[in-house]
């Protein structure tokens, strides 16, 4: 009779042999689901401890791969002269954007006004945007990935963009503020893994806030600037402009104006400041002024005027008016030679600095961190010159670095500028020179392709205050 196969067993198979092959596999997959567990706690336990020790943990920056019509080919098309530019550009725009955004070599004349070959150049505010990019691309902690950025940087060159249309209708001028809208926009939506209002998202601008905000409530009128930070997306961008608006619960953060001075190296920083500390300095006070604003009226006269008045009428102040040539336009820095203006500013003990007034407008001038590298003790005549702005990169005792003369007094006639300087004694003037000497790394945009070890400049302040605010903003 032939027997019957017991159930379970397959034919011609022992039992016990099927029951070792089930435990072989069952065995082999706890094995493997042991060994992906492992894998993974080590991954995780890597991940922790490695994010611990990474010096770049929370200081990550992605920078938006924009379409080069936003930036480079502004900059290839400014060059390209009246050919392909079609004349909008201001005169010797190209000159001032060479160099990685520096601008022309300046040769130190015989007195060495300037001490050395490196690291002087005819900079203009508007190549802030160059500058700020080819610094951003040697930042120590870049990243690919939006995912682990903590900030994200918007190339886009809004100071160029300005100057090329600044004469144009309001379509024109605003054309590429619209296109970058759209295109963050879209760029929003498709990065989920990121907050959706774009606050940890900045872009900076050699332009004060108002240029940029046209229609924005506090702007220079219908006709004036772009309006690309009065457009959604605009406003909810953080913006480092050299002169924000100081409206409330605006985004914009006021950086220092670019000066003539970018150091390559630490040796470089050090050596200059030596310098500063030793130089004599004949007058007592300094004016390097704008083009007059207002008029002969009192009634009329700015600011400005008056303070240039009593710099005129002092035997104790150095002057120093706009070149005969200066190019017209808003830039009113590029109407010095910049060799002139620091000779000048060296050999003053303080250096005055009235608002230049205009429409918009402005409270602050290039020339109060020209003269800050010349060490010379700046003077303010309104809080928004310099108090109430660049609150990373200046300390919060204003009068550990400057003078405030408020300008009520001088339009009345009833403040001396020279009286008040006078009375400061000398044990005081010496520490607030110190403190501006000690201020300079702070104020100065090291030369792109160089590398401060030691020294913190303009540009690391800056990514270290914006890091700041999208920490806070998260919490």
């Amino acid at each position: 009779m032939r027997q019957l196969a017991k159930p379970g067993a397959a034919k011609g198979q022992p039992r016990r042999a099927v029951v070792g092959a089930k435990e072989k596999a069952v065995a082999g997959s706890f094995r493997r689901l042991c060994f992906a567990a492992v894998l993974a706690v080590t991954f995780f336990l890597y991940y922790r401890f490695s994010q611990l020790d990474d010096p770049c943990r929370g200081r990550y920056i992605h920078v938006y791969p924009l379409p080069p019509r936003f930036n480079t080919d502004m900059t290839r098309d400014a060059c390209r002269g009246d050919n392909n530019g079609g004349g909008r550009w201001p005169a010797g725009i190209c000159e001032s954007i060479d160099n990685a955004g520096l601008g022309r070599p300046l040769a130190d004349p015989a007195d060495g006004v300037l001490t050395g070959e490196d690291g002087w150049y005819g900079t203009r505010q508007l190549a802030l945007d160059i500058i700020f990019h080819n610094r951003m691309k040697r930042y120590e902690c870049l990243t690919n990935h939006t995912v682990v950025a903590t900030a994200i940087f918007v190339p886009f060159y809004a100071a160029l963009d300005f100057a090329r249309y600044a004469g144009q209708d309001n379509v024109t001028r605003d054309a590429a503020s619209v296109d970058l809208a759209e295109w963050l926009k879209w760029r929003f939506l498709d990065d989920r893994q990121r907050p959706q209002d774009g606050h940890d998202n900045f872009l900076v601008a050699g332009r004060t806030a108002r240029d940029l905000a046209r229609d924005g409530g506090n702007s220079g009128g219908p006709n004036w600037g772009t309006n690309l930070l009065a457009r959604p997306v605009g406003r909810n961008l953080s913006v480092l402009v050299l002169e924000s608006s100081l409206a409330p619960n605006a985004s914009e953060f006021a950086v220092p104006y670019p000066t003539y001075f970018h150091p390559r190296t630490d040796a470089d920083v050090f050596g200059w400041q030596d310098r500063v500390r030793g130089l004599q300095r004949k007058w007592l006070m300094a004016f390097v002024s704008d083009k007059p604003r207002g008029t002969d009226n009192a009634a009329t006269a700015t600011i400005h005027d008056h303070v240039m008045a009593q710099c005129k009428a002092s035997d104790a102040c150095g002057h120093l008016q706009p070149d005969p040539d200066c190019a017209t336009g808003t830039d009113h820095g590029h109407c010095h030679s910049p060799v002139k203006a620091m000779r000048l500013l060296q050999s003053a003990t303080f250096c005055l600095h009235p608002p230049p007034g205009g429409s918009p407008p402005s409270y602050t001038r290039r020339w109060v961190f020209d003269a800050m590298v010349a060490g010379c003790i700046p003077v303010f005549f309104h809080p928004a010159s310099a108090h109430l702005q660049y609150r990373w990169h200046l300390p919060e005792d204003h009068a550990k670095y400057s003078v405030f003369i408020p300008e009520a007094g001088v339009r009345a006639g009833t403040a001396s500028i020279e009286a008040v300087l006078r009375a400061i004694s000398a044990s005081t003037v010496a520490r607030m020179r110190g403190e501006v000497v000690r201020l300079i790394p702070q104020v100065v945009y090291a030369d792109p392709r160089g590398k401060l070890e030691t020294v913190k400049d303009a540009f690391d302040i800056a990514v270290d205050g914006m890091l700041d605010r999208v920490a806070r903003l998260r919490h």
